[in-house]
Order: structure tokens, then sequence, then C-alpha cells
């Protein structure tokens, strides 16, 4: 029976304060939480404008409306009347990395809050008078801690609860008339709210940073589709049209289809490098940003300020150069050209600048960044080949293939076979 007790009393537990539940109500999409807990996240979620659930992490465009679960409060105040009778189960001992309640003897119970005032962790049964005597109510209790020390002013041994901006430090009431006298100081929950809204910006900043870079990664990833179907289309267009020619011509199209491979090869190897930097940027900026969002619950007022430079420093990261893709990154010019008459002594000159073409391929822009270039992220340059968009000026453009008297027409010109 003990044993159903806790996992009962787990079960109404606020998820945020890690107690029973006090006044409880219940979100739309079905989690439960103290009325005063839920409150103060929501409050937050004002800067904002989102609301959501800390469980499930459902978002609310507007703040939903909260009413007493009366209900469930009485199954709360039920479970607390047994709470009184009912002994711990096993798993209840304080074991590695728990921590101790400081009024057990003997085989210490796992400590659930800790006091602000008293100084010390207890366990749900020696924490009863603190919800029962009235002086001990107006004592603040925190989520059980081993960092209570860190709490207390080494000078005057009194609670550290407000900060002084002008030392960046925590201080106790009495240090705001010694050694901080005249110093900018206020409470360390309004400086808190401070803080929290500059890290809900940093979050802001990370989040749209990311948004860009998927964006640049997306265009870069499409570059990269366009450029292989532009360089299968010239392979495929090169290998009809030389396979049309005579046997003299074959080696010359296994020139040309090697030259397409190999600048294909080379570009893609070049934008797939450059796709894995800013995969790695991105993880990277989406680790920082997790980080932010578990640093901006801290439910800690002092243990938040006193981690807060750790989490304000900009991340140091190898600066990225402009990423600027090249408009004509495909390969339409790649067509041999001025073929039309003479192909036998026209060949090597024809390959000649199917090689020049080839080598005119880029994704990126090998010009030096600009700064109106860095603002604008990736930029693409050209249009893709298509077998209609030939004119007669391309390197393919007005091609006329001999043999006997067949004709082929191509666009507006006639090609002889």
């Amino acid at each position: 029976m003990a044993e159903a007790f806790f996992e009962d009393r787990d079960s109404f537990s606020c998820s945020i304060c890690l107690d029973l539940l006090k006044d409880p109500v219940t979100t739309s999409c079905g989690h439960s939480y103290c009325m005063g807990c839920i409150e103060g996240c929501w409050d937050q979620d004002d800067l904002k404008g989102v609301y959501s659930c800390p469980e499930c992490r459902q978002t609310f465009v507007q703040r939903p409306v909260l009413n007493r679960n009366t209900l469930l409060a009485k199954v709360v105040e039920n479970l607390k009347h047994t709470a009184l009778h009912a002994a711990p189960p096993a798993h209840c001992y304080a074991g590695p990395g728990d921590v101790e309640c400081d009024f057990c003897t003997g085989r210490k119970h796992k400590a659930l809050m800790s006091c602000l005032a008293c100084l010390a962790s207890y366990c749900e049964t020696h924490l009863q008078p603190h919800y029962n005597f009235p002086a001990l109510k107006k004592h603040m209790l925190v989520k059980a801690s081993t960092q209570l020390q860190e709490k207390i002013c080494s000078h005057h041994d009194k609670l550290l609860e407000v900060y002084c901006r002008t030392d960046q430090q925590c201080i106790c009431y009495l240090c705001t008339m010694d050694e901080h006298k005249g110093h900018d100081t206020v409470s360390a929950a309004a400086e808190r709210t401070e803080k929290q809204k500059q890290v809900g910006e940093k979050q802001q900043k990370s989040q749209r940073k990311i948004q860009v870079r998927e964006k640049e990664m997306q265009k870069l990833r499409q570059a990269v589709d366009s450029l292989k179907l532009s360089a299968q289309a010239a392979v495929d267009d090169s290998e009809r049209i030389f396979t049309e020619l005579i046997r003299t011509m074959e080696t010359r199209c296994s020139e040309v289809k090697e030259l397409i491979r190999d600048q294909e090869k080379a570009e893609v190897s070049q934008a797939e490098g450059l796709l894995e930097r800013l995969e790695q940027e991105v993880a990277e900026l989406r680790r920082r940003d997790a980080e932010l969002e578990q640093f901006s619950h801290t439910e800690d007022n002092i243990h938040f300020l006193q981690r807060f430079k750790d989490h304000s420093a900009p991340p140091v990261s190898e600066e990225m150069p402009a990423i600027i893709l090249n408009q004509g990154c495909d390969f339409k010019t790649v067509m041999t050209s001025d073929l039309q008459e003479k192909l036998m002594l026209c060949c090597k000159e024809g390959v000649v600048k199917i090689s020049a073409a080839v080598k005119a391929v880029h994704i990126l822009q090998s010009a030096k960044p600009s700064t109106r270039a860095a603002a604008s992220g990736l930029q693409f340059y050209g249009t893709y080949y298509t077998e209609g968009n030939l004119g007669k000026h391309s390197v393919f453009g007005g091609l006329c293939v001999h043999c006997g008297k067949r004709k082929r027409g191509h666009g507006h010109m006639s090609e002889c076979y």
C-alpha cells in the first residue's frame, strides 16, 4: 500500500515544482499543473507571444484561461492525508547523486525540497511542518539542492536575494549597506526577469540565423541538383550527337564526357563540402539553442544569475566566407559548335571550345565576396539547359551532320546526314 501511495503521488505531482498539485488546473492538452506554476511559466511566455504546455510543448496563440479543477483538488487533498500514515518505499531512500534529508536519522530519505530560510533539505515526512505551521509556511521552498551554501552571503551569512548591477554579482541585503552601498542594485527576481529577456532575444537571434542557414542549405542543395541534371543533360546531348558522327569522333566524345564529369565532380565536391560545414554550423547553433532553452527554464534565480555569464558569451566559431552561387552554374553552353561543315577538320577546334565551356560551369561565384553579397547570402546565376533553348550561337548551334543526302532539322537550322 505504501508503494502504491508513492506511485499515486507521482501521478498527482506538478511537473514544474515536482510537488503535489496546489490549486490544480488542467490545460486543454490534458496535463495538470499548480495554478501558480503554470501561470508563472506563461508570464515568461508573454515576451514571446506564444504559450506552450511545459510537458508536451503544445502551443497556444492566445493565453488559455485556467479554472481550478475541483475534482483533482479533492483527490490531491486525500492523498496528502494518506501521506501522514504511509511508510516510504525502499526507492525513496537517498541514493548516489540524491540530496539527503537533513533531519532523517539512520538511513536517510531522499529530500524533496530545500528551505532557503532554514538552509536545510527535507524529505516528504519532515517537510510537512512547512506546510502545516503558519510561521514555516512563509519560508521559501525550492527543489532539493546540494548548492544551498552558494545562496548564502559569505560575509554576512544571509540569503543572497539582491543583485548588484555595478559589480554584476548576487549579494545579501546587508551588502547593500556595506561594500555595495550606493551601487545600482535590484532584487534577484527583477534581474532574473531582465536577464530572461536577454536570453529570449539571444534565442530569437539564434533561431533567425538557423532559418537563414537552412534556407541557404536548401538553395545550395537545389543548385547541386540542378547542376547534376544540367550535367546529365549535357552528357546525354553530347552522347546523342557524337553517336551520330563518324567513328573518328568517338574518341572526342569520350573526351567531352570526361571533361563534363570531371568538372561536375569537382564542383559537386566543393558544394558538398560547403554543405557539410553549413550542417555543422546549424547543428552547433541548434545545440546552443537547446542549451539556452534549458537554461531559460532554470527555476532558481541565484543559480540562473550565477551561470548567466557562461551562457551570454557569443559562440566562438570559424567565420565562413560569403556564399555566392554562380547563376550560370549549368552545362547549357556545353554543346559542340561550328561543326556545320568540314566536321573532320573542325573536330579538334570544337573539342577545345567544349572544354572551355565545361570548365566555366560553377555553382559558386569565384568573385571576392562583397558587403552586399555577404548580406544577401547565396546567389544563383543563369538558367538551366533544355533541348529547346539551343540557339545558333551556342556551342552546338547550327550543327550540320552529313551522311549522304539525308537531312535533319534542329530548331531553325537543318542538319544533313
